[in-house]
């Protein structure tokens, strides 16, 4: 089991690289506009422009240096733990006499116990990276507090420790269990029922089916994380204490405050780029993925 672990990590990091290749460009125009105040912005293509036009095409791709170590990191996590489950969920199966050939075809259950898994062991590592990938997509360009991630850890470890670090955890830990457990299921659940219909193993489904399957579990994962990545950035875009500029002292008073003083279409600001780069990013991931599988599984 240990080898096959190994191989699932490798399978994940190449999905993590293809995820941030792909779909950083549209999540700094998400992060933008989630953290601006409230009319700082008309739309995604005014955002996107005036980033292009004040910062250069550079820009889309700044503290991308974090992420593609991080992110990377994090989707092999998720993987490990993800097949690492399922194949735990399988012997119980074939211990019960259930789930077909190998006990393989596991109920949704335990597909979407499986990637709250996957979630919350992507969390330890997903809740800093974004950290400070936040803070670097956010700063000024003419006047930057970081320079460059290893900096931004710096600094931040050295003035507010290890909880600095892990600014806005608690709101990672929840985003992560409640959207991929829905996100795994549904990528799951369409890959079983392909091969159940046309009678077909998983290394025969096409590459792109794999890549519409992660573009509806991405549609899916957004669905319920939307508004709980937009406080998380929130959080992880705040100040660090009262003397830095803090706003929210906990995820509950920065609901209370967002809701209070921006009203609800807040919570879904910077949601357009986040639905058009969600069917790149997320068929990216599953395409890596599987392809690497293949080869590391033949």
């Amino acid at each position: 089991m240990a080898g096959n672990t190994i191989k699932d990590l490798a399978a994940g990091t190449a999905g993590g690289i293809a995820q941030v290749l792909v779909g950083q460009p549209f999540d700094i125009v998400k992060v933008r506009m989630q953290t601006s105040a409230k009319g700082t912005y008309t739309g995604m293509l005014q955002c996107a422009g005036g980033i292009l036009k004040n910062e250069g095409p550079l820009a889309f791709y700044k503290g991308t240096l974090t992420p593609l170590l991080g992110i990377g990191l994090c989707v092999s996590i998720q993987f490990g733990a993800l097949e690492y489950t399922k194949r735990v969920f399988a012997e119980h199966n074939v211990a019960n006499g259930k789930g077909g050939e190998g006990g393989k075809i596991l109920g949704a259950g335990q597909l979407f116990t499986a990637g709250v898994g996957a979630g919350l062991a992507n969390g330890f590592v997903s809740g800093p990276v974004e950290h400070i990938r936040i803070r670097l997509q956010t700063q000024s360009n003419t006047n930057p507090m970081y320079n460059g991630p290893f900096d931004a850890i710096k600094k931040i470890y050295s003035q507010h420790g290890i909880p600095g670090i892990f600014k806005g955890q608690c709101v990672t830990f929840l985003r992560e269990a409640s959207g991929y457990g829905i996100y795994f299921m549904v990528y799951e659940k369409l890959v079983q029922r392909e091969m159940a219909q046309k009678g077909i193993r998983r290394e025969q489904i096409s590459p792109l089916n794999a890549v519409l399957y992660g573009a509806t579990a991405g549609y899916a994962l957004w669905a319920v994380i939307y508004p709980i990545d937009m406080i998380k950035s929130r959080m992880q875009t705040d100040g660090f204490s009262p003397s830095t500029g803090q706003k929210y002292t906990s995820a509950r008073d920065c609901v209370r405050k967002v809701w209070r003083m921006e009203g609800i279409a807040a919570f879904t600001r910077g949601l357009g780029p986040t639905l058009i780069r969600s069917p790149f990013a997320n068929g990216a991931t599953f395409l890596g993925f599987e392809l690497a599988s293949r080869v590391l599984y033949s």
